[in-house]
């Protein structure tokens, strides 16, 4: 095993935190599911922390690799149970911010919930989304809890984060929009070619968005609860466009 200094582990868990993460272009990825996803992508691994299990079924051959004990990855991540690993993975280049006619563009505004950015991550890569675009306020990408949420999706999903006012005033497209005064979605025909916004887990879509949005809906509920969970009303939506 190798030992790691405080000053290590304290490195690396610094890396929890978006100043640091930002500063360092640096984040973690943790278990063995989201470390097997990130390997297996085009994402740059910088230093790979690992029990003898988890390394004695991969090739970590041109990895930097610290083999360490369970301990160690509790200390370094944020997993209370971790047996597997935990990857310092490099940020990739800024994406390129543009709009695009064909299929559907998920659009989030201040969608502020780690553990509900990164479901909807998970949600776009099981229909195919391969770019989300975030206001500035949208929860940061690379916080753990949204990478660990997307259960491995964030390594085929890409987000932009940008001011949603002026991309959407870029926009030739219908612009759809979750609101309490929409249409009801079931019984709209959804374009094919659209932008779909979603809107803050309290208060929804802001004003200054809500005003490009030409095509408002609404999913009617049929019990006793106020609201959706703005993952769930994600999943709900882009399913109509799909269907």
């Amino acid at each position: 095993m190798d030992m790691l200094s405080k000053r290590q582990i304290k490195y690396f868990k610094s890396l929890q935190l978006k100043k640091y993460r930002d500063q360092e272009r640096l984040f973690l990825v943790e278990g063995a599911k989201g470390v097997g996803e990130v390997m297996n992508s085009s994402f740059h691994i910088n230093t790979l922390l690992a029990t003898e299990d988890f390394l004695s079924g991969i090739n970590s051959e041109d990895l930097n690799v610290f083999r360490v004990k369970e301990d160690v990855l509790q200390q370094a991540g944020t997993f209370k149970s971790n047996n597997a690993a935990i990857a310092v993975v490099e940020m990739p280049d800024s994406i390129q911010e543009t709009t695009s006619d064909k299929g559907i563009t998920l659009v989030l505004d201040d969608v502020r919930d780690p553990g509900n950015l990164g479901t909807i991550i998970r949600i776009a890569d099981w229909y195919g989304i391969r770019k989300i675009i975030c206001s500035e306020e949208t929860a940061d990408f690379y916080n753990p809890k949204v990478i660990n949420s997307t259960m491995g999706s964030f390594t085929r999903v890409q987000l932009v984060y940008t001011n949603l006012s002026n991309w959407l005033a870029k926009v030739d497209l219908p612009v759809y929009g979750a609101l309490l005064n929409g249409e009801n979605i079931y019984n709209e025909e959804l374009k094919s070619d659209a932008i779909v916004v979603m809107g803050n887990e309290s208060k929804g879509i802001s004003e200054s968005v809500q005003k490009y949005i030409n095509k408002p809906v609404l999913i009617p509920g049929r019990g006793g609860a106020e609201s959706l969970n703005v993952a769930v009303s994600t999943a709900v939506v882009l399913d109509n466009f799909f269907r």
